[in-house]
């Protein structure tokens, strides 16, 4: 079943390329053209991703991610403008998944949607065990779930694979350049931004005290690491 794309802009011109350029890729588009019409839209039928734009009336993407990331997960893509790095980080800390800058191509446009869409799929990995405990910290691979403690929490599809390297890999330090390869794809690997605003909105979650983290340690000049629990 193909995948269904909401896209939210106010610009009828963006929206008419948007919805070409992703018709032609095989994918279902719905449409909207403020941050109010789209929750409304994503309240009413399935949706597999999101393209947010940023400037728009009555509910701006801010706001609207935030609104959705109330009650939902789905992969969000921001819609920025050339050269606002604060809005880049902006919205990721406010939990979208990736963003693009505008004006990009049809094929930078379409690898973003297909590497956002890869990493919503769940992960199953044979021959692992299905729990993983450091120290408060429990992941329940089969269910894809997380808590701290006795409070579960809700992670991203590219927060929990992010949290998956480290589960994976205690005890390793692992580089920028190894995360974002292995979590985004090869094609992020110098975007460094998106993994520092990923691993501290991941700190905010699952550490009891983000300023001083015991899962999610960085080294500095090389990386960052799951320490190995002390015996």
């Amino acid at each position: 079943m193909a995948k269904r794309i909401l896209i939210v802009d106010d610009e009828p011109r963006y929206l008419r390329l948007l919805e070409a350029n992703l018709r032609t890729d095989g994918y279902e588009v719905v449409t909207a053209q403020d941050g109010l019409q789209a929750v409304e839209t994503f309240s009413n039928q399935p949706i597999d991703l999101i393209l947010l734009d940023i400037m728009m009336p009555n509910l701006d993407g801010f706001s609207t991610c935030q609104r959705i990331r109330e009650f939902s997960n789905v992969p969000i893509i921001m819609l920025t403008a050339k050269g606002e790095e604060q809005d880049r980080v902006r919205g990721l800390d406010l939990g979208a998944d990736d963003y693009l800058v505008k004006p990009f191509s049809a094929t930078e446009l379409l690898a973003r949607v297909r590497a956002v869409l890869r990493r919503a799929q769940p992960l199953v990995e044979a021959g692992q065990t299905r729990f993983f405990t450091h120290d408060n910290l429990k992941i329940d691979f089969a269910r894809a779930e997380v808590w701290r403690g006795e409070q579960p929490i809700s992670l991203s599809a590219t927060e929990y694979r992010l949290l998956l390297q480290f589960a994976h890999n205690v005890g390793e330090i692992m580089s920028a350049e190894e995360l974002l390869s292995s979590v985004w794809g090869q094609e992020y690997k110098s975007d460094k931004e998106i993994l520092w605003v990923s691993i501290a909105r991941l700190r905010q979650k699952i550490e009891d005290d983000p300023h001083n983290p015991k899962h999610i340690v960085t080294r500095s000049g090389l990386g960052y690491l799951m320490p190995p629990l002390e015996e």
